[in-house]
């Protein structure tokens, strides 16, 4: 996605407490900002993220739409895990974490069954595709 894109879906998402329309309209959407991890500046990106209700958590995925490169995002977590999480009307900290091996492949299916787009982003990639849980600062996921 250009930083064009990404901006205006970013407006649109702040004026409307998290609804956006176009590609994203109906999507579970989150915006998520990271550290960078050269600049050290702050970069917000949209992310849609899924809902992970029994564990106290938001799961993202870095699919980056199944290219062969995670997303900027991603290295920037990793370098750095606070996080800041933007969703519906609502803004917090977080840590972000990969999960582990045991539920990975959980979630991804999970997440396919919500929009199956993301099988095709799954097929495409060359690569194992992170899934970072998003936890809500101070609260430790159950």
């Amino acid at each position: 996605m250009s930083n064009t894109f990404n901006q205006r879906v970013i407006e649109e998402f702040r004026a409307n407490e998290g609804r956006v329309g176009g590609p994203f309209e109906g999507a579970s959407l989150l915006l998520l900002t990271t550290r960078g991890a050269k600049s050290g500046l702050p970069r917000t990106t949209p992310a849609v993220y899924l809902p992970d209700p029994d564990r106290g958590r938001l799961v993202v995925f870095a699919s980056n739409g199944g290219s062969e490169k995670a997303p900027g995002w991603y290295h920037n977590l990793v370098a750095d895990p606070a996080v800041v999480v933007e969703v519906g009307g609502e803004r917090y900290e977080a840590l972000a974490t990969p999960v582990d091996a045991s539920e990975h492949d959980a979630l991804w299916r999970r997440q396919i069954e919500r929009d199956p787009n993301f099988a095709e982003f799954l097929d495409r990639a060359p690569r194992t595709i992170p899934v970072i849980a998003l936890a809500r600062a101070g609260h430790a996921p159950k």
